[in-house]
């Protein structure tokens, strides 16, 4: 029949994706050299062979692309992104940004494609499985399970690596578990929503991150606002008894979380409401310090208003616009504690200017606007929350983006972009249709793969390079890692050392010359290169 094959891929796409939604939260590498890296290089490596393999089988067949406004402003976005990176001083970097973003707009695409074929309610129980799981693995750690997939020093973080960032993916897909909960007529369905949201309140409280408890709380009383005052949902019986159990296992949630003993070291005698206390502290602690760095990336934003520093280039720059003693500075060697600034705006700010950020809000904004009144006309409200559900998702996720760093990183770039594509769909009819002759299909098909192919490799080179360096008894080794990962500042200046340690000078000024390019900021390889009798160029003082 003419609709079998295109029904195949279809269903081959929603198990790409599912696959990759599950393999994003799971992934890890085991070596703690590289206590950040191994977290994230591992999912990347996921996020991009999900979206190459999704985005090459909905290529098949292609012959039209039906654009809305929204796809416009993203396209617009990532082309500046794209124009920042090829400025970027530091190009390792910048690739692996827009490498993100781009993958991110691919899994929007293809999950915008799943919807139009009638498998989005599919896709959205996977991504709430997934935020499930990765729960479940912070709450693991938290009642005493050990594991070297596990990272100690921002427990409990599971395979997050940090705990805020797994309550952030909590944060975010908690109004996907309300929104199935409350349409469902199964009373099993609706208690299996009830635990699901005891699950996530439950990890969302223990972890202490006030961006997600403000994500949280901002979701839901948005659901709260738009669905059930002026939808009028609660004036249904069915809701309100939906709504009683999600509210019971939600208090619940929250009660075990503060009652049960953890192996969590807080050192306070009262975390959790000193957290509370602290939620909205600006004169002192982690508060302060963001002040004070968003402050200096402001000004770095700036010098660079039209596009920035480029994509991942942030911790590069930062430590020209900030004072020494600054909290955000690692005080031993003056580089920026972070990759990234404690925000999401302020990243994209600073890295990729104000037309890209406000290209990358106004498809936000869009969305979420679009998907409401979709809502509001609709005549079955119940059988279609989960439209409802994505102003929610992105509410949460800009929420907790205000705080803290998520849609730069791999595990919710993907959940979130996988909502927005799913939540919605572009209705027969809209938008505007751009044709794809057989020149403009292979342009097109050709770039994406090539540039999906070389985001693919790259991170995989680096966890490549990642396994060499952990297991380097000689020198050779590490040499081999650093031809894995060029870009890597750790490798090179461990390189450098060595060879200073053997008197090799010449070696010695190879490779601190090279973490030099990387961040020029860096004093150390600034040190090595002095002692080893490298000229100072006129950009350092």
């Amino acid at each position: 029949m003419p609709t079998a094959a295109p029904s195949r891929l279809t269903h081959l796409l929603l198990l790409i994706l599912a696959v990759g939604a599950l393999a994003v939260v799971l992934a890890v590498l085991p070596y703690r050299t590289f206590e950040l890296d191994r977290f994230f290089i591992p999912k990347e490596v996921v996020l991009h062979n999900t979206a190459l393999l999704a985005g090459l089988v909905a290529c098949i067949g292609l012959r039209q692309l039906r654009l809305s406004a929204a796809d416009d402003v993203l396209l617009a976005f990532f082309a500046l992104s794209l124009l920042s990176g090829l400025l970027a001083g530091n190009g390792w970097l910048a690739f692996r940004g827009i490498s993100i973003t781009l993958s991110s707009l691919v899994v929007f695409w293809t999950c915008r494609r799943l919807a139009s074929n009638g498998l989005g309610r599919p896709m959205v129980a996977i991504l709430v499985i997934g935020t499930l799981v990765g729960a479940g693995t912070a709450l693991l750690q938290a009642y005493g399970l050990s594991s070297d997939m596990f990272s100690l020093s921002r427990a409990p973080g599971g395979t997050f690596g940090n705990r805020n960032f797994m309550a952030h993916l909590a944060a975010i897909g908690l109004p996907l578990v309300v929104a199935l909960t409350l349409q469902t007529r199964n009373r099993i369905a609706g208690l299996a929503g009830a635990a699901a949201v005891l699950v996530l309140t439950g990890a969302v409280v223990i972890t202490r991150s006030r961006a997600a408890w403000l994500g949280m709380a901002s979701s839901m009383v948005f659901f709260a606002i738009a669905g059930l005052w002026i939808g009028g949902l609660a004036r249904d019986p069915q809701i309100r008894r939906r709504l009683g159990m999600l509210g019971a296992g939600a208090f619940l949630g929250a009660a075990l979380a503060l009652a049960l003993p953890n192996s969590l070291n807080w050192r306070s005698d009262s975390p959790y409401l000193e957290t509370l206390h602290d939620v909205a502290n600006y004169k002192e602690g982690s508060g302060k310090g963001r002040l004070l760095q968003y402050e200096n990336t402001l000004r770095m934003s700036l010098a660079h208003p039209i596009l920035g520093v480029g994509p991942g280039n942030w911790a590069v720059s930062y430590p020209r616009y900030a004072p020494k003693r600054d909290p955000s500075l690692d005080q031993d060697d003056g580089m920026a504690s972070n990759p990234w600034p404690s925000s999401d705006w302020m990243t994209f700010l600073s890295e990729r200017g104000i037309f890209a950020t406000a290209c990358l809000l106004l498809a936000l904004l869009g969305l979420g606007i679009r998907s409401w009144r979709r809502w509001q006309s609709s005549p079955l409200k119940v059988d279609n929350l989960q439209i409802l559900a994505l102003p929610a998702v992105l509410l949460a996720a800009v929420t907790c983006g205000a705080f803290d760093a998520v849609l730069v990183l791999p595990i919710p770039a993907l959940y979130v972009w996988a909502a927005a594509g799913v939540l919605s769909p572009v209705e027969p009819g809209a938008g505007r249709v751009v044709e794809l002759s057989g020149r403009r299909r292979v342009w097109l098909v050709g770039s994406f793969a090539v540039f999906g192919v070389a985001a693919a490799v790259r991170s995989g080179m680096q966890a490549a390079a990642m396994g060499a360096y952990e297991q380097a008894w000689k020198i050779g080794d590490a040499e081999r890692a650093a031809r894995l990962d060029p870009g890597s500042y750790r490798i090179r200046m461990f390189l450098a050392q060595r060879y200073y340690s053997r008197g090799d000078c010449v070696r010695t000024r190879l490779h601190a010359s090279r973490a030099h390019d990387l961040f020029p900021e860096a004093p150390r390889p600034k040190r090595l290169l002095a002692a080893c009798g490298a000229p100072r160029s006129s950009g350092d003082h």
